[in-house]
């Protein structure tokens, strides 16, 4: 059974490879002048954070940042110093998340097959989200995590109410989002190029007519936005340790 498993193992590895972009270029604009990608969360950057479920997992082969050309020394040494070996480019960021995740891409081994873009303030992703997400894409071409909108959603024009859109089709996207390399880079070379505002990578995939596969998020996999999603996180953090 021990040589069943490693056989399988081995398999799954070599089923296809998958390069992430973690992208960590934004400007933190709401965070109150707090520089959220190198914030220490429970002693570590949340970058460190972001980063470590993917080093984790065997289904990952190369780890590459997008960050802004001032975090590119710091981020760096941070991973040399935890040993993150699966990083093995940091490049500078564009004006727009597309152009961040644009230079990414391009800077992703050719032999990618899944190209999985992943949210550099996102502390909280786990290896069985991420590898859960990567087995749904190379079956779909396209995945994502996620989770039911408990709230009641309204859309409105001009602060008035016109339509109620049933909550049980309503889901909130995560990160991170998984794609077949060639898929990704076309749809979002083809968004920037057009000027799209999309708000995710799954909408640059979802404008070109094709279909992205939600799988299971967690509650836990929040986004760091504010000041307050930092008491958050750290919530997040003391009831892990007790577990």
């Amino acid at each position: 059974m021990g040589f069943l498993k490693k056989f399988l193992k081995i398999a799954e590895q070599s089923a296809a490879f998958c390069s992430v972009v973690v992208v960590a270029a934004g400007q933190a604009s709401r965070m109150e002048g707090i520089d959220k990608i190198l914030c220490p969360m429970g002693g570590e950057a949340i970058v460190l954070r972001a980063i470590a479920p993917f080093q984790a997992s065997d289904l990952v082969d190369e780890i590459v940042i997008v960050t802004r050309e001032d975090l590119m020394a710091p981020i760096g040494a941070l991973c040399s110093q935890k040993g993150y070996d699966k990083v093995k480019r940091l490049v500078r960021g564009g004006a727009t998340r597309p152009e961040s995740v644009m230079a990414g891409l391009n800077a992703c081994d050719s032999a990618a097959d899944l190209i999985a873009i992943h949210d550099g303030a996102r502390p909280f992703v786990t290896v069985e989200i991420i590898e859960e997400t990567i087995r749904a894409a190379r079956k779909h071409h396209a995945a994502a995590p996620a989770i039911p909108v408990k709230d009641t959603i309204k859309r409105a024009v001009g602060g008035v109410v016109t339509e109620t859109p049933d909550r049980a089709e309503l889901f909130a996207v995560q990160t991170p989002q998984i794609f077949d390399a060639a898929l990704i880079k076309g749809a979002v070379g083809k968004a920037i190029q057009e000027g799209a505002p999309v708000t995710d990578d799954c909408s640059a995939v979802e404008r070109i007519g094709f279909s992205v596969v939600l799988t299971r998020g967690s509650e836990e996999n929040i986004k760091i936005t504010t000041p307050r999603d930092l008491i958050h996180g750290e919530a997040i953090l003391a009831e892990r340790m007790e577990e």
